[in-house]
């Protein structure tokens, strides 16, 4: 398991899609960005899929809706169905369902994944804060909601009326660059009325049941690209980890996450489900994994030769060993440069 203090990453002599009886996996980022395919994503989720791993889509976009997810990853190459994506609008309707009566009316900030989420459940979406809402949700609503919007849930949420979000990530990746998130929306909303919500999204607990209870996993692996959701969710969940290294992730990140944001395994792409991972080991000052060795001390050296991976994980050894239970504020830069990372 990945809690603790982790000082080096793990090592698995089993292709990882044997290890682990179930990837759950982030989308933008990992298996697509802008909505096409990252390279060699569908293929190796086909092999993974093909050797027994049970594949599951987790994200904390509660727009769309599981079978909306599931067609654009089926259009992609990978069949998917429904049942196999697991939003964080589906975390955050159980976590209303659990502390609302049975077809409580729930006021919806969001889109159609909301509606459907909280129907599921047996709740009822209502639009205006004066249909006399059990609580209020608010989750991302696409880039044209409007801002009358935020102005109902703040008429609602200053009343006292229960405020849940579906996650509080501040910016989306969109095909023109960055936008603002629902994290952003949530900071209308708290502005206004100086209030908190309850959070269900990665990282937080919430969504992780959420994905165990609709998988059944016993072994399950988080796979993702971004350390402070993914990587830190897999964490608070008690649950091994692989980064890649598709998204917005990238080696400086790395090497200064603190412990709750270091990953069991690290890889360029979802190739890394079908191999195993290198051992790292302790040799003299520093680590060394297949043909490089990295050293922490003022500074991270880097000598050696072999794959850019084996290297950028001795210096992730090096690093955290250096950094404990802290930041590491070591400049990797030079060695990080050399690796082409």
């Amino acid at each position: 398991m990945s809690q603790g203090v982790r000082t080096r990453p793990g090592d698995s002599g089993q292709p990882l899609s044997e290890a682990y009886d179930t990837a759950l996996l982030d989308l933008d980022g990992v298996v697509y960005a802008g909505g096409d395919a990252i390279a060699h994503a569908v293929d190796s989720l086909e092999r993974a899929r093909d050797g027994g791993m049970h594949l599951a889509y987790v994200t904390n976009n509660a727009l769309r809706t599981p079978d909306v997810v599931a067609e654009h990853l089926t259009e992609l190459g990978i069949p998917t169905g429904a049942e196999d994506v697991i939003t964080s609008a589906q975390a955050v309707a159980r976590l209303i369902s659990e502390q609302v009566p049975a077809g409580a009316r729930v006021l919806v900030i969001g889109g159609e994944g909301l509606r459907v989420a909280l129907r599921e459940r047996g709740l009822t979406p209502v639009e205006s804060a004066d249909d006399d809402p059990a609580a209020v949700v608010q989750g991302f609503g696409g880039l044209d909601l409007p801002w009358g919007r935020f102005a109902e849930a703040s008429y609602a949420v200053a009343r006292g009326v229960p405020w849940f979000a579906s996650n509080t990530d501040l910016t989306i990746p969109s095909g023109r660059g960055i936008a603002p998130g629902n994290g952003a929306a949530v900071e209308v909303v708290r502005i206004a009325t100086g209030a908190e919500p309850q959070v269900a999204g990665k990282p937080l607990p919430p969504m992780h049941r959420e994905t165990i209870l609709r998988t059944g996993a016993e072994r399950p692996l988080v796979v993702g690209d971004r350390l402070d959701t993914d990587i830190e969710g897999a964490f608070n969940g008690g649950v091994d980890s692989l980064l890649v290294l598709t998204g917005v992730t990238d080696g400086p990140q790395l090497l200064a996450a603190p412990p709750r944001h270091r990953p069991t395994y690290v890889d360029a792409d979802l190739r890394g489900l079908l191999t195993g991972q290198p051992e790292i080991t302790r040799e003299g000052d520093g680590f060394r994994c297949g043909g490089w060795t990295a050293n922490a001390a003022d500074r991270l050296e880097l000598e050696g030769d072999g794959e850019a991976m084996d290297g950028l994980r001795a210096l992730c050894a090096a690093a955290w060993t250096a950094a404990g239970d802290g930041s590491c504020e070591l400049d990797g830069e030079k060695a990080l440069a050399r690796l082409g990372l």
